[in-house]
């Protein structure tokens, strides 16, 4: 049997499975699940060049998040819910020659503790921030204390023992026209509770400008460039809107988000061609064009909006610790990695075309994610100083 489920996984992966041997091997996943998992296990063993790509205790986590991948042939009759991660994971796994799944944090032996390739340490980004107040003088929240850090017209700004930012509007009750703007720079991310009680978390290379208190306005405005994730306070009396610049091929118009209450993620750096916008609670309006449900994601691009439904648990990945690329080329990952390490990214020779699907810790040093990356011998790096160079 052991045999027979090597043969069909190797002349899946090669692309030469007939259709009866394709029913054969769903067959299996369903009755012989754990007997496929180690078929799996093993033939991901012998690509790594015996390195084991993912220890057998961060499957479940792993499969959770790849369930959703489209699968070449429909998977039918399965048994019972692990061994439906197991069929995706077979089909996701062969039908992509180049894919690599890792999870951390990682103990004992494995790709997680090899030694780096790289002389160059280089660590992940962290909490740091600048918050720039109504009068334009500059507070560094990485380096400042925690408690207060200042007072603006009655409204205390806290500075939290967790690393959070927090606006106490408790001893004000009246309006004010001062803004504030928090400003992540690349390798930073922070958290900041808005004076409506509004959460945001903002990830590197990102700001948001927004009022000292949102009292006698008639709408929550706050500003923003770069990528957030919102858990905006309800008040149906007083919408709540994101606005993002225009980018240059959106037609010199802006995105505008209308929320009363919900929980969403808008990706709008520049270095990107489009700006996406993606619900994962609650209701939003964009451009009082489109309404969003949750699971769906708005791609605006070329002054339209494109709507396409997406795995909500990739799209906050960044916000929970980690990277997740699902069928992601090359330049897109080096760009997030670019933005979270502080690193100038450069090509040299033509890139692959190759996409990749994966998780990966943010917290691991930029070393560790290019040894994985290059477990898929479709591309190599060369760190020098805070340059990385990305070859075929």
């Amino acid at each position: 049997m052991k045999d027979r489920i090597k043969y069909l996984l190797e002349q899946f992966e090669k692309g030469e499975l007939k259709t009866e041997e394709t029913d054969s091997l769903l067959e299996l996943t369903g009755d012989e699940g754990d007997a496929v998992r180690e078929g799996i296990l093993e033939m991901m063993e012998q690509e790594a060049d015996g390195e084991e790509l993912i220890r057998e205790a961060q499957w479940e986590v792993v499969l959770k998040r790849i369930v959703s991948v489209d699968r070449p042939v429909p998977v039918r009759r399965i048994k019972s819910y692990a061994a439906l991660y197991w069929a995706a994971a077979a089909m996701v796994f062969i039908s992509l020659s180049i894919a690599f799944y890792f999870y951390a944090p990682v103990t004992g032996q494995g790709i997680g503790r090899s030694a780096p390739r790289y002389a160059v340490s280089i660590p992940p980004g962290g909490n740091k921030a600048v918050l720039t107040l109504a009068d334009g003088s500059e507070i560094s929240l990485s380096d400042a204390e925690n408690g207060e850090l200042a007072k603006q017209s009655g409204i205390n700004i806290i500075k939290t023992a967790e690393g959070q930012l927090t606006y106490d509007v408790s001893a004000s009750n009246k309006a004010s026209e001062g803004h504030n703007k928090i400003a992540t720079p690349r390798g930073g991310q922070y958290q900041i509770n808005l004076p409506d009680g509004t959460k945001v978390w903002l990830n590197a290379a990102s700001s948001l400008k927004f009022p000292l208190t949102f009292t006698g306005l008639k709408n929550r405005i706050v500003e923003l460039s770069g990528e957030a994730y919102f858990e905006v306070t309800k008040n149906k009396h007083q919408p709540f809107k994101v606005l993002t610049a225009a980018k240059s091929d959106q037609g010199g118009r802006a995105q505008v988000i209308e929320v009363l209450g919900t929980h969403f993620n808008v990706n709008s750096y520049a270095d990107e061609e489009s700006t996406k916008t993606t619900l994962l609670e609650g209701s939003i309006r964009l451009n009082n064009e489109l309404t969003l449900k949750p699971g769906e994601q708005s791609i605006f691009v070329n002054d339209h909006f494109h709507v396409i439904p997406v795995d909500m648990e990739e799209m906050i990945a960044w916000k929970k610790g980690y990277f997740m690329f699902a069928n992601e080329d090359i330049r897109s990952i080096m760009r997030k990695i670019s933005r979270w390490y502080d690193l100038e990214i450069v090509y040299q020779g033509k890139p692959t075309d190759n996409t990749f699907i994966g998780t990966v810790s943010r917290f691991k040093e930029v070393s560790e994610v290019l040894n994985i990356l290059e477990l898929t011998k479709t591309v190599h790096f060369k760190i020098e100083g805070r340059r990385i160079t990305v070859m075929p």
